[in-house]
């Protein structure tokens, strides 16, 4: 399978013109192959926006946002995993959505675990862990950002099946070691595959560290942007007999003893 990710560059809060990003890069994501496009944190209004903003953008998930995305995932033909604040009741979410590649919702994860104020602040955490979609044969997983750094969130997506765990993030500076480091062993100790997707550039005070990435079972880097890349596509692909062949190697799932944890 060969996908895409997008490392935005942070930008003032315009959700047309992140659309319009979007369409452009999902174009050229398909046009390099690629069948699935996935793109960071919040991708569609910016991460650090402030409560009240993201209060004026929150939109339920089948609204106008969902609507533009569908419509540029049929144009093109790529399935696209984007992140907005998902109006509920009285309640915004930090969540992010994968499209199939005829425009098609295939499923909504709220984020889990919340990192400090700027999320506790502005949303409501999900109550739903393990959240899955399938695109051409291969199972899908989704978390959010701060999500990846609990091994055991990880742990249940590959004990349910995830192949590929996708991660729209917004990793800041000082903590690039969660790139370059928690992420591949998260891959390596679950045997699955990650793509963490994150921002660059600068978004209020937050500088992003960029540093996004498509880890192995393995723990071995598939591909990779470095910390210096602004706006730009990582293509990879994924061999995925790896996943058999890792768990084969180094038995972490077979052996496990839950009774006594």
């Amino acid at each position: 399978m060969r996908i895409a990710c997008w490392q935005a560059q942070a930008r003032v809060c315009d959700v047309a013109a992140a659309l319009d990003g979007l369409h452009v890069r999902a174009r050229e994501a398909a046009a390099a192959g690629a069948r699935m496009m996935v793109t960071p944190e919040m991708s569609l209004s910016g991460y650090h926006v402030g409560r009240r903003r993201l209060r004026e953008l929150a939109e339920p998930e089948n609204g106008p946002m969902a609507d533009s995305v569908g419509r540029i995932a049929a144009e093109c033909g790529i399935a696209i995993v984007y992140g907005w604040p998902e109006a509920d009741g009285d309640r915004v979410y930090n969540s992010v959505r994968i499209v199939g590649a005829d425009g098609t919702g295939l499923a909504t994860y709220r984020k889990t675990h919340l990192f400090g104020d700027i999320d506790r602040s502005s949303f409501a955490a999900g109550e739903i862990g393990v959240v899955q979609a399938d695109v051409d044969g291969v199972t899908i997983g989704l978390v959010i950002c701060y999500d990846v750094e609990f091994p055991e969130l990880v742990r249940a997506h590959a004990l349910r099946g995830t192949e590929l765990l996708v991660v729209p993030t917004a990793l800041m500076a000082p903590w690039s070691f969660v790139a370059e480091t928690l992420v591949p062993a998260r891959a390596f100790e679950s045997q699955l595959f990650i793509a963490y997707t994150n921002w660059t550039g600068r978004e209020r005070e937050l500088e992003y560290c960029g540093l996004t990435k498509v880890v192995g079972p393995d723990g071995r880097t598939v591909a990779a942007l470095d910390a210096g890349t602004a706006d730009g596509l990582l293509v990879a692909d994924l061999r995925l007999p790896l996943i058999a062949e890792a768990r084969a190697e180094t038995a972490y799932l077979a052996d496990r003893r839950p009774e006594l944890y």
